[in-house]
C-alpha cells in the first residue's frame, strides 16, 4: 500500500453552507434571547476548547467557522489541528472577541466538532487495532445525511481512507442487484457495458462460489461480506491479485485484527460514522 498523503482541510465552500445550516436552525426566529439578556454587545471574551478525553481531533476548521460566521471580529487559533491525538486538558482551540459571538456559536461548534472527532477517534481505534498488517480502514456511505464531507474527512483524520462518496463515483453491485440482474456474471457484464473507462467495479459476495464467478467476470473490486477469517484467507488466496479484496461485515475492535490477518486489502466499516461516540470536549472562559 502507498503511503497516505498529508491530510489537507475541506475548502472552506463546502463547510460554509453546513455550519451556516446550523447555527440558523439553533438561532432559530429570534435569535441567542438568553445571550441577547445576559451579555452586553460591547464585552469581550477569551476562551478555550479543549478535550475531557483522550481522542483524535477533527471537525476544528468548522468550529472556528461558526465563531466566525457569527462575528468576523472573533480570533480563534487552532492549536490542534484535524488528525491531531489529544489527551484531556489538551487546548484545541483558542478564542479571543465579543462574548455574545463566542456564546452563541459555541454549541453548534462543539456539537460538529464532537461529533466528528468522535468519528475520527473510532476510526483510529480501528486502524490501530489493524496493525502491523496492510489493511486499510474505509468508510462506507452509513453517513449523517448533510455531513457526509465532513464524516469522510474524519475519517480521514482519523487515518483511515474512502470508500464511495456517493451513487455516481464508482460500481457497487451488492446483492439485491445481483437477486434482480439474474446472477453475478449478468449485473458485472451489465455494469462494464454501462461504465465509463474510468469507473471501477465492485462486486459484493457471499461465498466463494460467487467469488469464482465475479473473477471469471473481470470485476475490479470483490467486497467479501460477512466471511469468516479463514474464508478470507481463501478468498484472498482466490483472487491472488487480479482484484483489490474488501472485508465487510461484522467489524469491531474485537475482530478487526483476524480479519485483517487473513490479508485482505481494505476492511470497511458502517458504525465508524453512524455510531460513533461523541468525544467529550468543552469550552470554558480563560
Amino acid at each position: 500500500m502507498s503511503a497516505m498523503l498529508p491530510l489537507q482541510p475541506l475548502p472552506s465552500i463546502m463547510l460554509e453552507p453546513i455550519v451556516r445550516a446550523a447555527l440558523l436552525e439553533d438561532l432559530g426566529r429570534a435569535g441567542d434571547i438568553t445571550t441577547d439578556a445576559v451579555i452586553p454587545r460591547e464585552v469581550t471574551m477569551s476562551g478555550v476548547i479543549a478535550a475531557r478525553q483522550p481522542g483524535v481531533i477533527a471537525g476544528a476548521d468548522a468550529a472556528v467557522m461558526a465563531f466566525a460566521l457569527m462575528d468576523v471580529a472573533v480570533t480563534a487559533t487552532i492549536e490542534k489541528p484535524d488528525g491531531s491525538r489529544v489527551k484531556p486538558g489538551d487546548v484545541v482551540i483558542r478564542l479571543k472577541g465579543p462574548a455574545h459571538a463566542i456564546l452563541s456559536a459555541e454549541r453548534v461548534a462543539l456539537n460538529l466538532m464532537g461529533h466528528l472527532s468522535g468519528v475520527a477517534t473510532a476510526t483510529a481505534a480501528l486502524v490501530d487495532a489493524a496493525k502491523p498488517h496492510k489493511a486499510r480502514i474505509v468508510c462506507t456511505r452509513k453517513t449523517t445525511p448533510g455531513l457526509r464531507a465532513l464524516e469522510k474527512h474524519a475519517v480521514r483524520a482519523g487515518g483511515g481512507a474512502n470508500h464511495r462518496f456517493g451513487l455516481d463515483d464508482a460500481v457497487l453491485i451488492k446483492d439485491n442487484h445481483i437477486a434482480v440482474a439474474g446472477g453475478v456474471r449478468a449485473a458485472i457484464e451489465r455494469a462494464r457495458a454501462a461504465a465509463g473507462h474510468l469507473v471501477k467495479i465492485e462486486v459484493e459476495v457471499d461465498t466463494l462460489a460467487q467469488l469464482d464467478e465475479a473473477l471469471a467476470a473481470g470485476t475490479d473490486a470483490v467486497l467479501l461480506d460477512n466471511m469468516t477469517p479463514e474464508q478470507l484467507r481463501e478468498a484472498v488466496k482466490k483472487v491472488n491479485g487480479r482484484a483489490t479484496t474488501e472485508a465487510s461485515g461484522g467489524i469491531s475492535l474485537a475482530t478487526v485484527n483476524a480479519v485483517a490477518a487473513s490479508g485482505v486489502d481494505l476492511i470497511s466499516a458502517g458504525w465508524i460514522t453512524h455510531s460513533a461516540a461523541v468525544l467529550d470536549l468543552g469550552l470554558d472562559a480563560a
